[in-house]
């Protein structure tokens, strides 16, 4: 794995930007905002996907497969964490001696000259980010914004606005929130995680206090949240400098949720300064109506009507790979989710229960990392409980070395009730069973951060396969 040097000086003039790794959702949305500045762009990835083709299409020239050649005439290197110190491309650059950047230096070098909102938090920055994107272009604004996921009514992960604003979302798990020149910070929770990187809960700790005591203009975050309350103790006991909004269901929170109904989509009642104000979002569950509040915070801190700031928030209706539907394939509806930590894991299958209604909740799980899947093997067994059955795959290692001691049974063998769940390291065999506990009505829920993607085409086909070999649709 390659980790930003947090002290190199990022060039202002970065020439031909190679890309090692731009099929990433974060380092195509990147390379999109380059190529629209002007800047010349290439880039390379293992496969092509859609982020890819979409760079293609925009005339962005991109190789398939790594290799010396790639780099070509580039300036600067921009590569994403994902990759080891061994990748040729990488190797190229430094042999050359040219600059290689993090995308998180990229990003920031993107935004160098705008009034940056970072959204940070082990959960839910995605769809936060999402959701203020949209929310400002609802009231009539037009940030730039660079998403870890396409928004569903903008149908883009970045863009370039006229605005101030520059809106992202800041990843904490390697540190590289720490880059951002940050004016305006959410932390949406501080659950500890990536801890193969910090090392202890005190180092994740410590870098989310730096976050937010570097946020110039306005600091936002969670009042329920026991980590988020951590850090804003100690924030408050060195005597934190920018304007602070709270927001959740504790009493006393500046932008307090009163209520939540989720028997659909979720409908919110928030209290700000004395009044209350009420809409239905555009997405499921409590953890929504909790970023939508974090949303409204932000958006009251920069000025907006409250009333206005939640009905524009209203209109965002997810991101891709957050809770997204696929249709009803054979009757059986079928989503997808990037959740991979039991925190996530267990506030989408609250969200997920409550959708399926009477029918059954059918979940495939890809566990992702072996040192994830190691320390949080029960937590994820807890979460996974509240559905019918779970289907549990073999692990995506990512950048990890194999560790053939730690598989996906580790998640099964921890269940209270092992009937409830199924190791199933083949992709078909996980398909055919999925189809098997499944009929009209149900919900099956594909969950992870890997490739597991990739498993929805070929349940879908199942499902409706199934549902004609039956004649039961």
């Amino acid at each position: 794995m390659i980790y930003p040097d947090l002290e190199l000086e990022i060039p202002e003039d970065l020439g031909r930007v190679h890309f090692v790794g731009i099929g990433g959702a974060g380092m195509s949305a990147i390379a999109h905002m380059m190529h629209a500045a002007g800047v010349v762009v290439t880039g390379s990835d293992r496969g092509a996907n859609y982020s890819t083709q979409a760079l293609e299409a925009a005339g962005v020239r991109v190789a398939v497969g790594h290799a010396p050649e790639n780099v070509g005439d580039a300036d600067t290197l921009v590569v994403t964490g994902a990759l080891s110190e061994d990748n040729p491309e990488y190797l190229r650059a430094r042999e050359r001696g040219i600059p290689v950047l993090h995308r998180s230096q990229a990003l920031a070098w993107l935004a160098r000259s705008k009034r940056l909102v970072a959204v940070a938090g082990a959960h839910g920055k995605t769809t936060s980010t999402g959701m203020l994107a949209t929310a400002l272009r609802g009231l009539g604004q037009d940030p730039s914004f660079v998403n870890g996921s396409v928004i569903a009514g903008i149908g883009a992960a970045s863009a370039a606005g006229a605005d101030d604003l520059f809106v992202i979302e800041a990843d904490e798990s390697d540190k590289s929130f720490l880059i951002y020149d940050t004016q305006v910070a959410l932390i949406t929770n501080v659950d500890p995680e990536h801890l193969d990187f910090f090392g202890s809960r005190e180092n994740f700790m410590a870098a989310f206090v730096d976050f937010a005591r570097g946020a110039s203009d306005l600091l936002v975050i969670s009042s329920d949240d026991p980590g988020a309350l951590e850090v804003l103790e100690t924030l408050r006991a060195e005597g934190t400098s920018a304007p602070v909004r709270t927001f959740g269901f504790a009493d006393g929170a500046d932008v307090r949720i009163v209520n939540v109904d989720t028997t659909a989509r979720a409908r919110v009642e928030l209290e700000i300064a004395g009044e209350r104000f009420t809409e239905q979002l555009g997405v499921f569950g409590r953890y929504n109506a909790v970023n939508a509040a974090g949303i409204v915070a932000v958006l009251t801190g920069l000025g907006f009507d409250p009333a206005e700031s939640l009905r524009a928030v209203s209109a965002f209706t997810g991101t891709h790979r957050r809770f997204e539907s696929h249709g009803e394939p054979g009757g059986v509806r079928l989503y997808d989710d990037y959740a991979h930590h039991p925190t996530e894991v267990a506030a989408l299958l609250d969200s997920a229960r409550s959708v399926a209604g009477e029918g059954k909740l059918v979940v495939v799980h890809q566990p992702h990392l072996f040192s994830r899947t190691r320390t949080f093997h029960r937590e994820f067994a807890e979460a996974f409980a509240i559905a019918d059955h779970t289907i549990v795959l073999e692990i995506d290692p990512v950048r990890e070395a194999p560790d053939p001691a730690t598989t996906g049974a580790l998640v099964t063998e921890s269940f209270a009730d092992p009937s409830r769940a199924s190791y199933i390291d083949s992709w078909d065999a996980a398909v055919a069973k999925a189809v098997e506990l499944t009929s009209p009505g149900d919900l099956v829920l594909v969950v992870g951060a890997g490739n597991v993607y990739k498993i929805v085409p070929q349940l879908a086909a199942a499902l409706s396969g199934a549902a004609e070999d039956s004649g039961r649709e």
